[in-house]
């Protein structure tokens, strides 16, 4: 593997003959030369720009790296890199499938990989101006059509995205105006036909497990982390660490009540199963059998977890046919329902999940459209943040304000009441979108000012800690396996939970 480290000060024969000088280093000192006007860094870029493009002793894992940092001299890079395709002529599923995906691969963090698909927004509209109205379009069908690739090549659970849906999703995010529909029923139906990927090194391809990423660790040990699902999307793939901390486990029921985005969960997969449940890193692993660190997860484990990454558990106050059950709300906003042993138990996994959430989850991007009609919930990257404690608890109250700003704008200017329909719907989900997320950022703020060390430790944060549990005593509750339940009127009504305008209890 070529060296990365002091490549940004490799263009003089003595930072070449460096011994590992620190990459952020380098890139901070030209920044700051950049900063004040050092012409050799264009030079300097293009240089770096032409090497990855080759592959000169880089490979296609290390490229992306470089061009997704923030800093100004990466973006020089990025922008001399994409100078070398020219998408002229070519529609965009076919300028990523066939010509910038196969250059690279799109690996790294979260935050990285999105400054990669807005550098290549900007490119192909500078080579396609009359295809797409403008580069924030491209970027938003960019986005798009990853969602789309992982919702339908995904390990999803639940109904897949239909044409009109994606279509739907879309209205309006073409700077206020809809996309051709001739483009998106094209583009839809090429990403269903084969999926998109991305290039790799010939010695991950010859790897059992290609989809892994390695990451260092703080030592100099190296750690794997995988990833449940697909690895596609550049922003939603969970992580799977087999070397994270355990919080909490214990036996849970599951009825899942809302599939993505709240859509109504079909009823034949409504039903409650019990599990074991092991509150592991960021992630919820719902397994059939007791947890026992030494045992490999099954596909059936990893198609059962949930990441708990900017989810809100809560006591489901709005659901009375069994005692103890808390409501989890995830990133994407499905909706699952828990039952615990006991009140205390209940108690002890909304603190669990939320503490986790608190302090683990990175920051959410920026809408990428300024300019859009119909409100779009923004990207809420599956990546574990960065920042220290006390930088998490500045960022979530910045986001406090902000929302809370946000909100009481919203709320200043309700719709005529002689409106209907989308826009009234658009504004109910605009309003119920920022009052949640709200109290969301309000309690994770209360857990970090409280001191989640001691909320997280518990006895249950070290996997070899743990105590076997010897007692699978059953919930209390019906066997949700065996029993056949007649099922109550109010139980075969449409529940949406998550839309605002309906009012129901859960059933």
């Amino acid at each position: 593997m070529p060296s990365v480290y002091g490549l940004y000060g490799c263009y003089s024969s003595a930072a070449m003959g460096s011994n590992k000088v620190q990459e952020e280093d380098a890139a901070g000192a030209l920044g700051h030369d950049l900063s004040n006007g050092s012409s050799s860094n264009l030079e300097a870029a293009r240089h770096l720009a032409k090497r990855l493009y080759h592959l000169d002793r880089f490979k296609r894992s290390d490229v992306a790296k470089h061009l997704g940092k923030n800093n100004e001299f990466s973006k020089l890079v990025a922008e001399e890199y994409l100078k070398f395709f020219d998408f002229t002529g070519m529609t965009l599923d076919f300028s990523l499938r066939y010509i910038f995906f196969k250059a690279f691969s799109l690996i790294g963090e979260t935050q990285e990989r999105e400054r990669v698909l807005v550098h290549f927004s900007s490119r192909y509209y500078q080579c396609n101006p009359n295809t797409i109205s403008s580069k924030d379009g491209v970027h938003c069908l960019t986005c798009a059509l990853m969602l789309l690739n992982t919702d339908l090549h995904g390990h999803n659970i639940g109904k897949k995205m239909t044409c009109q849906e994606f279509i739907a999703n879309l209205q309006g995010m073409n700077d206020g105006k809809d996309f051709q529909k001739g483009l998106l029923k094209a583009l839809y139906n090429s990403i269903k036909n084969e999926k998109l990927e991305w290039a790799v090194d010939e010695e991950e391809k010859k790897k059992p497990h290609s989809d892994g990423t390695d990451e260092k660790d703080n030592g100099n040990q190296t750690k794997t982390v995988s990833r449940i699902g697909n690895s596609n999307n550049p922003f939603l793939d969970i992580p799977h660490d087999p070397n994270a901390a355990v919080y909490k486990t214990g036996f849970l029921a599951r009825k899942i009540h809302a599939d993505m985005d709240g859509k109504k969960t079909p009823w034949g997969k409504r039903g409650w199963k019990t599990f074991y449940a092991v509150l592991k890193g960021t992630v919820l692993y719902l397994q059939k059998d007791e947890y026992k660190p030494e045992k490999a997860l099954s596909e059936e484990d990893l198609k059962n977890a949930v990441s708990v990454h900017h989810a809100l558990a809560s006591k489901a106050t709005d659901y009375e046919k069994k005692p103890n059950v808390l409501k989890l709300k995830t990133a994407d906003w499905r909706v699952l329902l828990f039952q615990a042993q006991s009140q205390e138990e209940m108690q002890t996994w909304i603190n669990k999940i939320n503490c986790v959430a608190a302090v683990f989850s990175a920051p959410p991007f920026p809408a990428a459209i300024g300019s859009q009609k119909k409100f779009s919930r923004p990207l809420l990257p599956a990546t574990t943040t960065k920042l220290s404690q006390d930088e998490q608890l500045k960022s979530h109250e910045a986001k406090l304000k902000q929302i809370s700003t946000e909100l009481a704008e919203h709320r200043s200017y309700p719709p005529d009441k002689k409106l209907k329909g989308k826009e009234v719907d658009d504004y109910k989900l605009k309003d119920h979108y920022l009052e949640f997320e709200k109290n969301r950022y309000e309690i994770y703020i209360g857990l970090l000012k409280e001191g989640v060390k001691e909320l997280l430790s518990g006895g249950e944060n070290d996997a070899s800690g743990l105590k076997k549990s010897h007692s699978s005593t059953s919930l209390n509750q019906e066997s949700p396996v065996s029993a056949k339940v007649k099922r109550s009127v109010s139980e075969r009504k449409d529940y949406r939970p998550e839309t605002p305008s309906i009012k129901q209890k859960v059933t």
